[in-house]
């Protein structure tokens, strides 16, 4: 069920079993999983159905770290969240991303591959992925082109992997109809978080205040609260909601905010191939991205080279991807850049600041750039390559340095601090993007496929304006078994606070070299079946079937008495459909 907050009577309480805040790709997960298994829940989703420039708003904040966009065209703040604009792109992460790393400082989390395996299993139906194979050998005789092969690889180091896309899932559309017709899940539109309160010991959470844009407020109570607003909103909420605990909720050790990741992206090189070569789809991103002819059984997919674990603790290196990437005939010009977003307007996609008038004209001012990017994207014709590099994603070191903090002046239309980013990255991560580098461009002259004339090396040298993040928001309520390192513990509650939990990539206390969205759907799903063991009621046993008796769950204590708003609220409001 869908309720618009703007039309709720003012102050109404919402009472619940369990309250999310937030409907992005983790939040309308839980609430999907926690109304297949009866349990009673709302989700409280900032926007509305469609993009707003009164909302997105809401997201802008201070850059004072490297060069970084964060806010528009990288998050959107309406029902579905970042899976509104995200590129589809799935693999799990590398069973060594979860290990204890003595090379890698406060890396690790605190359990294995092993225990996430299962929920990655049902991410494919809920992404619309394919079968559970990520085997590159399965993949390349499955879809069977010449022009779809894998690489001999000679120097023992490196390997290749496959990613496979979702269409992708847009989850505000993909889930409407079942969350709209859901007797167990309301959804408010357009409510707006402003607090978190706790009793006074700040140790059980009593409720959340909201509020819409128009003047509207609320207020939920509920047995359990899980904050999935993103790898940035969740510390800000955390942060601005220090009623009790000055320093924020969770925050008794400063970890709040701090071990802000995201995987860096640089291009390199360039690459002549040698005569007679055939380009190959399979590792070419302007060739395999959501492209039907590298797919099989209705999936599409992709491959990257990826270091191995031995190179990785030999030379002290991070986890990477690289791949080829070939650049089209009037590529980065502004009229590529212009039909580009024209494109994005016909998917109605987010584009803030964006006129299609002043689009159309950049096209028609430039003819000859539009016309041959619009082929070469359209045919991709090989005679319209004007040149070959190489491109590569990094892991992320966990940096204390590295951080979300809130703005010491600068306020939202709500009176909200603003959010200030703080990106920092380090020495070893310039030098796995030169290592890296490098060894891919020893396999290319090994194989015979190609030389590759590499740019200067990063390392000792200032990041260059090139550099680029990939809008993976991460690490900043991080996952550690101790309060002392981490602000969740393995099953995503907030240490030292009974009923407040965490989804999403803030908890990831490391992130590999791939991409989160299927991570945070596998520990989404995860969290679901812990809270549905932990409330423990005859309903949801009798629904769902689960077995309790070996899975104690953490008793639930009681809320606090809480000041009583004049009306208590049960599913009213108009519907949106």
């Amino acid at each position: 069920m869908f309720i618009d907050t703007r039309s709720i009577e003012q102050n109404t309480v919402i009472e619940t079993t369990v309250c999310i805040i937030g409907g992005g790709v983790a939040g309308i997960t839980l609430a999907l999983e926690l109304s297949r298994a009866g349990v009673e829940t709302c989700m409280l989703e900032s926007g509305g159905l469609r993009p707003d420039d009164e909302t997105r708003d809401l997201y802008r904040g201070e850059n004072v770290g490297l060069p970084y966009t964060f806010a528009d065209g990288s998050r959107s703040r309406f029902l579905g969240g970042s899976s509104n604009c995200w590129g589809g792109w799935c693999r799990p992460l590398d069973p060594w991303d979860f290990e204890k790393r003595d090379w890698i400082a406060h890396s690790g989390w605190p359990f294995g591959l092993d225990e996430l395996a299962p929920y990655y299993a049902r991410t494919h139906a809920l992404l619309k992925l394919g079968p559970r194979n990520f085997d590159p050998a399965y993949w390349e005789r499955e879809i069977g082109r010449h022009d779809v092969h894998r690489m001999p690889l000679g120097t023992g180091d490196m390997r290749d992997t496959v990613a496979q896309f979702s269409p992708p899932v847009r989850f505000g559309k993909a889930y409407r109809r079942e969350l709209a017709n859901s007797n167990g899940v309301r959804v408010f539109l357009y409510a707006n978080v402003l607090s978190i309160d706790a009793d006074a010991q700040g140790t059980t959470i009593t409720r959340v205040r909201a509020g819409t844009i128009s003047g509207r407020r609320i207020s939920v109570q509920a047995r359990i609260f899980v904050l999935a607003t993103g790898g940035i909103e969740n510390a800000r909420l955390l942060l601005a909601s220090n009623r009790v605990q000055a320093t924020g909720l969770g925050n008794a050790n400063d970890l709040v905010g701090r071990y802000f990741m995201d995987h860096p992206r640089m291009m390199s090189g360039k690459v002549r191939f040698r005569a007679g070569i055939a380009r190959n789809k399979l590792y070419d991103i302007k060739y395999h991205y959501q492209n039907a002819a590298v797919s099989a059984h209705g999936t599409k997919i992709s491959s990257q080279f990826a270091p191995k674990r031995e190179w990785m603790e030999r030379d002290k290196l991070l986890n990477s991807r690289v791949w080829l990437y070939s650049k089209w005939y009037g590529e980065s010009s502004a009229a590529s850049e212009a039909l580009i977003h024209c494109k994005e307007a016909l998917m109605k996609k987010d584009q803030p600041g964006r006129r299609l008038q002043t689009d159309i004209a950049t096209m028609i001012a430039h003819p000859l750039h539009t016309v041959g990017y619009g082929l070469a994207r359209l045919l991709q014709w090989p005679s319209l390559i004007t040149d070959v590099t190489l491109q590569a994603i990094v892991e992320a070191v966990p940096d204390p340095e590295s951080r979300v903090s809130l703005s010491a002046d600068k306020r939202d239309r709500f009176g909200m601090p603003r959010v200030k980013v703080e990106w920092r990255l380090g020495e070893q991560v310039k030098r796995t993007f030169d290592k890296t580098f490098m060894l891919l461009a020893q396999e290319l002259q090994m194989a015979n496929i190609a030389d590759v004339k590499l740019d200067a090396p990063l390392e000792g040298r200032p990041w260059p304006a090139k550099l680029e993040g990939t809008w993976h928001h991460m690490g900043t309520t991080r996952m550690h078994d101790s309060p002392r390192e981490g602000v969740v513990d393995r099953d995503c509650k907030v240490h030292g606070i009974s009923n407040l939990y965490v989804g999403g990539s803030s908890v990831f206390p490391t992130v590999g070299a791939n991409f989160p969205t299927i991570t945070i759907a596998a520990l989404a799903l995860r969290l679901a079946g812990h809270l549905v063991r932990r409330l423990d009621t005859p309903d949801v046993i009798a629904r769902t079937g689960i077995d309790t008796a070996n899975s104690p769950a953490a008793s639930l204590d009681a809320p606090s008495q809480v000041e009583t708003l004049p009306i208590a609220a049960r599913g009213i409001g108009p519907q949106v459909r």
